[in-house]
């Protein structure tokens, strides 16, 4: 049976998280669709993996048989992270807008499973691999919009995972999130709904397609 990996990076809870909304939306179709299959889902704000670190960035560079045993126990980290990336069959990933690019934990992720050598570069262990983003956000950042040239989660994103790691890469993308809590985006509020709603039906949609593609 296929492997969901789920990585959530919102620093709130589902019910006041837009990407997690998102997220579970996607996560519960695709189980729906494969009751048994398995979902192995990192929560980076409950339990964040470490950042990366002179140790853990060396050992990616290095013969493990010349490891020390500080590179050997950061670059096990590092190893786990990438098993499960590798193993995967597709790939959710919760990436809210934060100062207008991704949490720093999701970063940490990012850092600890690019190796070139193996993930990114010319090998690219997880080449092909199906990868949603829930890519929500508190402002609209989209083309023509005033502030189209901050947007810096797509565009990152895609230079890494689609670029570097050679995925197929999807985005989702609530935006107007900040519109129910700001007085002064009161009256974009309806369009926050509408993109929500959208991004909730294109979730499930999303997670019924690949899982149908995924056991044909």
């Amino acid at each position: 049976m296929a492997t969901l990996l789920h990585i959530d990076s919102s620093v709130f809870p589902t019910d006041a998280s837009a990407s997690r909304a998102v997220t579970d939306a996607f996560r519960r179709t695709w189980q729906e669709q494969h009751p048994e299959g398995t979902v192995i889902h990192r929560d980076l704000a409950t339990n964040p993996v470490p950042h990366i670190s002179a140790h853990a960035h060396t050992a990616g560079f290095s013969d493990p048989a010349t490891h020390t045993p500080e590179q050997a126990a950061a670059f096990a980290v590092r190893v786990q992270l990438i098993e499960e990336l590798e193993r995967a069959d597709a790939v959710l990933i919760g990436a809210p807008m934060y100062n207008l690019t991704i949490p720093s934990t999701l970063k940490a992720w990012l850092d600890n499973v690019v190796l070139f050598g193996r993930t990114a570069g010319e090998a690219q262990s997880a080449k092909g691999t199906p990868i949603t983003v829930i890519a929500s956000r508190g402002g609209a950042y989209g083309p023509g919009t005033p502030r189209e040239g901050y947007e810096y989660v797509q565009n990152y994103l895609s230079a890494i995972l689609a670029d570097f790691l050679g995925a197929e890469v999807d985005f989702i993308v609530p935006e107007l999130t900040m519109a129910p809590i700001n007085p002064e985006m009161a009256d974009l509020v309806p369009l926050f709904e509408a993109s929500r709603e959208r991004a909730l039906e294109e979730a499930a949609t999303k997670a019924k397609q690949l899982a149908q593609r995924l056991a044909a």
